[in-house]
């Protein structure tokens, strides 16, 4: 199956939710939540994530998630992921109580699959661009067709390496080349489909003006954590990171690294 058909066949088999005027999104992915040990590349960023999801809790946004919520390759049980970051799930449980909650599956939480839908179709009532969500992977050979070969060799092979500092070579998050062809297999997909296209996968955040390819970034950067926000049928790009108070205090901080681009 080619990228074009993996990504068409992820968009049809997805939810919708309805997007207007007064829709608040706060759109997540590739959070990589692992077990709380040296390997969980969460850690980091936990307090930073936990400030922004409050915070959306609080001004009443609706929590979505693009996949690689949690590290189920280097991990095989959910449940230690969860007794891990029990904060994180029980402000989990309260969005869904609010029904403020969705999220997908990505390739590395693959396993997932059968109680996760592939994508989110944002249904614009204005009669624009609808807004669809998917994870990305579906434009990674290696990390869609492969994923258990993929799996594998990160199990077994880069986590190992990872803690002496070696890169895993087929990450999209970590290998330039396949980022960028990962990229234009996205903007050609937005084109076609008309659609706006949201993902993550490649770590790599990108909101640009008349561009309609989107691209959440991730929660495991080494300065802070990403987010997209839809709010009054806009798109905005955020960066949450730790800002520093003239008295030399540390704060959690909110900085809007490109916004106001409306949904046409």
């Amino acid at each position: 199956m080619s990228c074009e058909k993996r990504i068409d066949r992820a968009i049809s088999k997805g939810t919708t939710l309805l997007l207007g005027k007064c829709s608040r999104y706060a759109v997540f992915s590739d959070c990589h939540r692992g077990c709380g040990n040296m390997s969980d590349n969460f850690l980091r960023n936990q307090h930073l994530y936990f400030a922004a999801l409050k915070h959306y809790y609080a001004e009443g946004f609706y929590y979505l998630e693009l996949g690689d919520g949690e590290e189920l390759w280097e991990n095989r049980c959910l449940k230690r992921i969860q007794d891990s970051h029990s904060n994180v799930y029980q402000m989990f449980a309260c969005l869904k109580r609010k029904n403020r909650f969705c999220k997908i599956y990505g390739n590395h939480d693959m396993e997932l699959r059968k109680e996760l839908p592939e994508s989110i179709r944002l249904k614009n009532q204005a009669g624009g661009r609808d807004v669809c969500m998917i994870h990305g992977h579906q434009a990674d050979f290696f990390n869609s067709v492969c994923w258990r070969i993929s799996r594998f060799l990160v199990r077994y092979v880069w986590k190992p390496l990872e803690q002496f500092g070696v890169n895993d070579p087929t990450s999209a998050a970590r290998n330039y080349r396949k980022v960028h062809k990962y990229e234009k297999h996205m903007v050609e997909a937005a084109e076609k489909k008309n659609v706006y296209l949201v993902a993550g996968h490649s770590h790599r955040p990108h909101l640009v003006e008349h561009e309609l390819y989107v691209n959440t970034g991730s929660c495991v950067h080494p300065w802070g954590i990403t987010v997209i926000e839809i709010e009054n049928m806009k798109l905005s790009l955020v960066k949450w990171f730790m800002g520093t108070k003239k008295d030399g205090t540390l704060f959690v901080q909110r900085e809007v690294l490109e916004g106001d681009i409306p949904i046409e």
